[in-house]
This record gives C-alpha cells, sequence and structure tokens, in this order.
C-alpha cells in the first residue's frame, strides 16, 4: 500500500476493551400458590397485579410462564440484563421480596423461587 493508505482494521483489532464484559442475564422464577382464587379470572387478576406492579417498580421485563388452566398456581418468570452480577443479585433478590408483598396482599403465596444466570 502506499503512503497515507491505510490498511482495514482485523477482526483482532475490533476487540473490546478488557474493562467491558458482555452483559449477564438474570433469569427468576417464582411459583405462586393461590389459595384464595375460586376461578381463573381470580388468577389471573392475582397474575396480572404482581406483573404490573414488578414492571412498575423495577426495570424488568414479566411474563407468565406455563399459562395453565390450574386455578390455583402460577408460574412467572422475571428478567433483568446487567454487566454487574453484584447488581442482578441485589436487583432479584428485591424482586422476590416486593412479589412475595405483592403476593400477599392479592391472597397468594410464592411456593418456590429461584435464579438463574445466563
Amino acid at each position: 500500500m502506499g503512503p497515507g493508505l491505510s490498511q482495514r482494521p482485523t477482526t483482532n483489532d475490533q476487540r473490546q476493551p478488557l474493562n467491558q464484559r458482555p452483559p449477564l442475564i438474570a433469569f427468576l422464577t417464582l411459583e405462586l400458590r393461590i389459595e384464595a382464587a375460586q376461578s381463573l379470572k381470580d388468577k389471573r387478576q392475582v397474575v396480572r397485579s404482581v406483573k404490573d406492579r414488578l414492571r412498575a417498580h423495577f426495570n424488568v421485563a414479566v411474563a407468565e410462564l406455563d399459562p395453565s388452566n390450574l386455578w390455583n398456581h402460577a408460574t412467572i418468570g422475571v428478567v433483568g440484563i446487567s454487566s454487574s452480577q453484584d447488581y442482578l443479585d441485589g436487583l432479584m433478590k428485591n424482586v422476590e421480596r416486593h412479589a412475595t408483598r405483592v403476593a400477599n396482599n392479592t391472597g397468594a403465596d410464592v411456593a418456590d423461587s429461584f435464579v438463574e444466570y445466563l
């Protein structure tokens, strides 16, 4: 190549800086037991309340997983993304605590919960 002309950067030159890590994804699964529900309508009200309040209070994605016709059981998934594992740990603990509070106020219990990191 002649003077003043530069080569295109190779893939080795396009690496991310060492201080930038790829984002982590935390996936919280909440198993709800809804003893007060007498119908699917009651179940949907509880699930919607939990989902809406978690979305409003935290910057997370929330969805009902395994939407079954069992009126006394529901599974909710909550996802958060960050480059900091410590932040995600605290976020998921706070989300679980808040979900338990909301569920208890609507006649449900969080029967089980667990967090996975992807």
